[in-house]
């Protein structure tokens, strides 16, 4: 299969893409042998597409959608290996509508970002799916943070994001009155959304406009036909193969992956280079008692450290009204592993053995350290919280834990705001 797929590699290390105006990457035939798009909608059977996406998130969803949009002729299948859609990191995550303010200046994720933050926004109002536009104190409680707040400012004043200001400690009594700190920046721009409310939306887009999803199918095989199957009529107009764990297959002209945490391995059975490699890290929220909702009103973040690769423990409003404290960042024991003890060999082998987690540790080791121990003690992550909300006792935690999952490749982010970077909508 190496051999038949070595162009396929090529043009994902490239970035060559096959559309021409639409996504710049993707899978297509050898040099000189071009497999023209269909123009006409699907001219072969259900299971022959033009496109086939693999990843039913929020990423692939986007990407069906914004490619039927474009280019209506073209027959598009998205493939997910779950039942239901927008499962895993879509499903598993805080929620928040970010603003831009991080990013390094002129780079595609500040960009993105930006403008994906007014995309969301006018993209819920008309779908009319609900969001609360709460804003973000990123909030300095430490004389030597404030360096560090007012370069944030400055960077996010650089970015283009909207209604930025630099605020003392009586205006963030005013924005949040039982939050404490020195000085805060006010970013009123920042929001909560159900994420995964949004990516059924972009699904039912992309199915209204004549594309077909097809759940339960796990991708474990991907080949370019030798031949023409018997009796078919489609020749090698389909020739790129894609088989589930069950033996059923689709074929197609082009191939896009958005498969998350399975990014590296789905790029490997491509033929593409599985680098980076994925590193899975669990993030555990705790959860504020319903009575006890009324201390926090958006969110309220720390200012973040460059040294290391998040953010930091934080108050989040979420659209059902809980409020999610946290999280940690500890590396999870299986990619898709959501409570503390989830374990899958392969991936404990996968991380060991062919990422730079070794790398990542040595520089993060001090920080990693007081994120375990953050992980075992409640009360470690409740004093950190008192830092911005000294009201806050161990006694005003659910013991409910939420988790989400995210991943560090070698300085690789997933970014939300590149989905909707993507769909253009």
């Amino acid at each position: 299969m190496a051999p038949a797929l070595r162009y396929l590699g090529g043009a994902c290390a490239r970035a060559r893409g096959g559309f021409s105006g639409a996504l710049a990457w993707g899978w297509g035939p050898a040099p000189g042998a071009p497999w023209p798009l269909g123009r006409g909608g699907r001219r072969a059977s259900t299971s022959s597409f033009d496109v086939v996406i693999v990843g039913g998130g929020i990423v692939g969803l986007a990407s069906a959608r914004a490619l039927i949009l474009r280019h209506p002729a073209l027959s598009i299948g998205v493939l997910e290996k779950e039942k239901d859609l927008a499962v895993h990191q879509t499903g598993h995550n805080s929620g928040v509508i970010h603003s831009g303010i991080y990013y390094k200046p002129e780079s595609l994720k500040a960009r993105l970002c930006v403008q994906g933050a007014a995309l969301i926004y006018e993209y819920c109002n008309q779908k009319g799916i609900s969001y609360k536009q709460c804003g973000k104190l990123i909030v300095a409680v430490e004389q030597e943070e404030i360096p560090r707040l007012q370069a944030l400012y400055e960077r996010g004043l650089q970015n283009g994001v909207r209604g930025l200001r630099l605020i003392q400690p009586e205006d963030i009594k005013k924005k949040e009155p039982y939050c404490r700190g020195l000085m805060a920046i006010d970013c009123p721009y920042t929001g909560i959304v159900d994420y995964r409310q949004v990516a059924l939306s972009f699904a039912q887009d992309f199915q209204e406009a004549g594309g077909s999803v097809l759940t339960n199918f796990e991708v474990k095989e991907i080949e370019t036909a030798k031949e023409s199957p018997s009796r078919s009529k489609d020749g090698v107009t389909y020739p790129i193969v894609i088989r589930n764990t069950k033996g059923e297959e689709v074929r197609c002209q082009y191939v896009v992956t958005c498969a998350g945490l399975y990014s590296d391995r789905i790029s490997e059975l491509s033929g593409c280079n599985p680098n980076p490699r994925i590193v899975p890290f669990r993030g555990d929220y705790l959860v504020l008692k319903p009575e006890k909702r009324y201390l926090v009103k958006g969110n309220i973040y720390p200012v973040p450290d460059s040294r290391f690769p998040f953010l930091g423990v934080h108050f989040t409003p979420r659209m059902d009204g809980s409020i999610w404290l946290g999280p940690n960042a500890v590396l999870a024991l299986k990619r898709e592993g959501y409570r503390p003890f989830d374990f899958s060999a392969r991936d404990v082998m996968d991380v060991i053995i062919k990422s730079g987690l070794i790398k990542l540790v040595f520089q993060n080791f001090s920080y990693g350290v007081n994120e375990m121990y953050k992980a075992l003690f409640l009360s470690a992550t409740v004093k950190h919280l008192q830092k911005f909300i000294p009201e806050i006792t161990v006694s005003d935690i659910r013991s409910t834990l939420l988790s989400s999952l995210c991943s560090a490749c070698g300085g690789l982010a997933a970014l939300w705001p590149l989905v909707l970077g993507l769909a253009h909508l």
